[in-house]
């Protein structure tokens, strides 16, 4: 398709992915995620570009170790004084609306961030009723046509994980 529809480009300008180093995964219904963030989120506050920065931050394991809020937030597109409160508004609203949860590290209020699978933090505000059925149908259907990991495939390996758990903790 590409030779058809683009005979001009050189293959080597392409970006395709593969065997590329300083990448980050990214699930394909990204943009209906930020697209939900940013409707759910205060009218004056949207966290979408903070949650893309800490998305490309982490590096496996569903956790981010932080640095300093200025870098955090000029990555985020936030400069000036205000900066580091701008960014931590956004911060706070991820947190509020279950994308991601935060530990301190010694006097930083965002020393670590654990980054919530984003199918079970959609989920969560879908039974919560925040999440419209228009949305929800397009997101379902995107799902399915590229395959995603569904929040119910999640919630079964919790539950199985606990269940192994309990097994390993009632036989000692």
């Amino acid at each position: 398709m590409r030779i058809q529809q683009f005979p001009q480009a050189d293959v080597l300008e392409l970006w395709t992915g593969k065997d590329e180093r300083g990448y980050f995964s990214a699930p394909r219904t990204l943009p209906l995620i930020v697209r939900l963030i940013s409707g759910l989120s205060k009218k004056t506050i949207d966290p979408t570009t903070v949650y893309l920065d800490l998305l490309s931050r982490h590096m496996g394991g569903g956790i981010v170790e932080m640095g300093a809020e200025e870098d955090h937030a000029y990555s985020s597109g936030y400069g000036g004084n205000r900066a580091p409160r701008t960014w931590r508004d956004r911060m706070k609203e991820l947190e509020r609306l279950g994308f991601i949860e935060v530990k301190k590290r010694g006097p930083r209020p965002y020393g670590y961030v654990l980054l919530i699978h984003p199918a079970l933090a959609v989920k969560r505000l879908r039974d919560k009723g925040a999440v419209s059925d228009e949305w929800w149908e397009v997101y379902i259907s995107r799902q399915m046509e590229v395959g995603e990991t569904k929040a119910t495939d999640i919630i079964q390996r919790i539950e199985a994980a606990q269940q192994e758990k309990e097994k390993t903790a009632d036989k000692k």
